[in-house]
């Protein structure tokens, strides 16, 4: 109660709300009695019979994965689709088949669906992905329309900055700031009211742009380019490094973070950009933020998909009940 500044008899009415609905139960064994009063009676997440569905759509690959109440993975794959080599319509379609196969696998009835993609991600769902080869698609409709459950749609960034707050066990969060660098480059930061994204440009500062920069027709792809042995090649990375690290440094000068998180290819698959970068925000912030590398794809993927799947259940959980 102290750390929710709710009165007794609110918090005592929302925790019945929640067992009514399932969601919470009391473990009357774990019962403790400390002299006269009521004794107190241990509470935790149940074991809900619906499950909920995180999606991360990536430029090469999409990883879909179900999910329990208490954020454990219970079903997860990986969708090897170029997303811009298919039609949007097929895409969907592709995404949608295969929930449709886990939850059959599963036997258990999807309650919410969760879905992030790299790009910008505006009011009303709609996501602008130039990697995705998308201008203003609309994934949430066709998904709700088939399912019939809450969709959320957010940007890769958004659900970096969720996945934070949800780790947390403290209801007083500071601010934390994600940058997203790939293909695309993606910002977001939360505030009291939940979390707002960030456009930023785009330009040399994706992979594409790195690599039209350094202008070499052997190198292709970012790993090309980190495995490059010109010194040209590394001053190309390190710039872009240190670019990052200004559009952060700015950030922080407008939005004051106390948390920093980073993560994408452009410094999981090139190691020595982490040390510009965060020289370049050290020396032209205005504030110190902590700085916080999320270190492999896979965690990455596993995160915001856990965290855009849960997000609306979390928030709205009685809704989620009595859909």
């Amino acid at each position: 109660m102290k750390a929710t500044g709710l009165s007794q008899p609110t918090v005592t009415r929302a925790i019945s709300a929640l067992v009514d609905a399932g969601y919470v139960t009391e473990r009357n064994d774990l019962t403790q009695s400390k002299g006269r009063g009521r004794p107190t009676i241990p509470l935790e997440l149940a074991d809900t019979p619906g499950v909920h569905a995180g999606v991360s759509v990536g430029t090469e690959s999409t990883y879909v994965a179900l999910f329990d109440l208490k954020g454990r993975t219970l079903l997860c794959r990986d969708m090897d689709i170029t997303v811009k080599n298919v039609s949007e319509d097929d895409f969907i379609q592709s995404m949608m088949a295969e929930l449709n196969q886990m939850t059959t696998k599963l036997e258990r009835p999807i309650r919410t669906v969760g879905v992030t993609t790299s790009g910008t991600v505006r009011k009303g769902g709609k996501v602008f992905a130039p990697n995705l080869g998308w201008d203003g698609v609309d994934i949430g409709d066709q998904l709700r329309e088939q399912f019939s459950v809450p969709v959320e749609v957010s940007s890769i960034s958004s659900a970096i900055v969720g996945s934070e707050m949800h780790s947390t066990a403290s209801l007083n969060i500071p601010s934390v700031m994600a940058l997203f660098a790939d293909d695309s480059i993606a910002c977001a930061i939360s505030h009291p009211d939940g979390v707002e994204p960030i456009e930023v440009g785009q330009g040399e500062l994706t992979t594409r742009g790195l690599i039209d920069a350094i202008g070499e027709e052997d190198i292709r792809t970012l790993k090309d380019a980190v495995t490059d042995s010109r010194e040209d090649t590394r001053y190309a990375l390190d710039r872009r490094a240190r670019g990052l690290g200004s559009l952060v440094a700015g950030l922080c000068s407008t939005y004051s973070p106390a948390t920093v998180v980073v993560a994408g290819s452009a410094f999981i698959d090139d190691p020595l950009a982490a040390a510009p970068f965060a020289r370049t925000v050290r020396s032209e912030a205005n504030c110190r933020p902590e700085l916080r590398l999320i270190p492999t794809h896979r965690e990455v993927v596993r995160d915001i998909a856990r965290a855009v799947a849960l997000d609306y259940v979390l928030r709205e959980p009685l809704k989620v009940a009595g859909a």
